[in-house]
């Protein structure tokens, strides 16, 4: 069974930094990789990063070179490397495994981080 878990997720003020990690176990690696996603209340889950399956790593364009997604998979951690955090950062972080379904990957969601930053 794959399973999830994130932490360092907290409270920063405005052009700080965090750390996210997020332990999994029971995965396979596959071609169809592994990401992290944010959310707002209310609002769509957006792609924050995502790792395919041969280690290219694709970002959502509010990045602009601030976040660096890396998968080290001899301790099964991928980890979120936050620089210049915003206000409009702040959300629920979460990471997520895709394994192959019938006919795309199906993701396997850890609980999710909450990242605050203020003003």
């Amino acid at each position: 069974q794959v399973r999830l878990e994130e932490s360092g997720g907290g409270s920063v003020q405005t052009g700080g930094s965090l750390k996210l990690s997020c332990r999994i176990s029971g995965f396979r690696y596959n071609f169809c990789g592994v990401s992290w996603f944010r959310q707002v209340a209310g609002q769509e889950r957006d792609l924050v990063a995502h790792i395919i399956g041969d280690g290219e790593t694709y970002y959502g364009d509010f990045v602009k070179g601030r976040f660096t997604a890396s998968l080290d998979k001899a301790k099964n951690t991928l980890t979120l490397q936050m620089n210049s955090l915003k206000p409009e950062d702040t959300a629920i972080y979460s990471c997520a495994a895709g394994s192959q379904g019938r006919d795309s990957c199906v993701n396997t969601w850890g609980p999710g981080t909450q990242v605050t930053v203020s003003s």
